[in-house]
């Protein structure tokens, strides 16, 4: 029988740099996307490495990817905050996005292959599922892929570029968007990517440009209204 004592020692597991690097990048991107951390809010690296248990170096390199998503902003004093909401540009903002939503849907109807087609379906379906489960994170994810996917059968890298920064940009916005809803996405809106699908597939432009341009205006006008919508508790309390 060998002797326990000379049995080779098994190594300690450890937590692989890598993995610490998604969990917090992960966790700290759906917390700023459902605005659980608020646009503007200071991001501590100390209370971070507090928080998951980890050392500087992961905390560093998850913020720095989530710098690179525009998610989180890096300030001349060295600070990180969570990126603002400028809501003066807000307007500049849709008139862009809806340009783009009709621009790359009309292209691709006209130059989509049927790998990007399956890959577009795909993603759609994707979305329903994570509207069915109500996981808002998700929906917005996979929103945000559905349409840069779209842009890029439309084989014009310019727009694909711009339209991406776009969607990039509007995720929180999104959540505005599904909170309207209270997280419960009307089925009509969801028909709405299927529709957009089926004029991609049959090449139809024209349907394609009235779909995602209908898509867009109602997007816009359910966040606008979420904005601006009259939440004061206290206004009308007898003083």
């Amino acid at each position: 029988m060998a002797d326990p004592k000379s049995a080779p020692k098994q190594p300690k597991a450890k937590h692989k740099r890598g993995q610490g690097v998604a969990t917090v990048y992960d966790t700290i991107k759906r917390e700023i996307l459902e605005l659980r951390m608020a646009p503007g809010s200071p991001v501590d690296e100390t209370k971070l490495t507090e928080r998951f248990g980890m050392s500087r170096t992961p905390i560093r390199e998850a913020l720095v990817r989530l710098v690179g998503d525009g998610l989180v902003v890096t300030l001349p004093n060295r600070s990180t905050i969570v990126a603002p909401i400028d809501f003066f540009e807000l307007p500049q903002f849709f008139d862009a996005l809806t340009l783009m939503y009709r621009v790359t849907t009309r292209l691709a109807a006209t130059h989509r292959s049927q790998d990007e087609i399956a890959r577009i379906r795909e993603l759609r379906d994707g979305y329903a599922a994570a509207v069915a489960e109500k996981d808002v994170s998700r929906m917005i994810e996979v929103n945000r892929d559905f349409h840069a996917e779209i842009a890029r059968a439309g084989k014009n890298h310019y727009y694909t570029e711009l339209f991406e920064r776009l969607l990039d940009e509007g995720r929180r916005l999104l959540r505005f968007y599904y909170s309207s809803f209270n997280d419960e996405l009307p089925e009509i809106y969801l028909d709405e990517h299927d529709r957009m699908v089926a004029a991609i597939e049959a090449r139809d432009v024209t349907a394609a440009d009235e779909i995602a341009h209908a898509h867009a205006d109602q997007i816009v006008r359910q966040i606008q209204s979420y904005i601006s919508a009259d939440r004061r508790e206290n206004a009308s309390m007898s003083l």
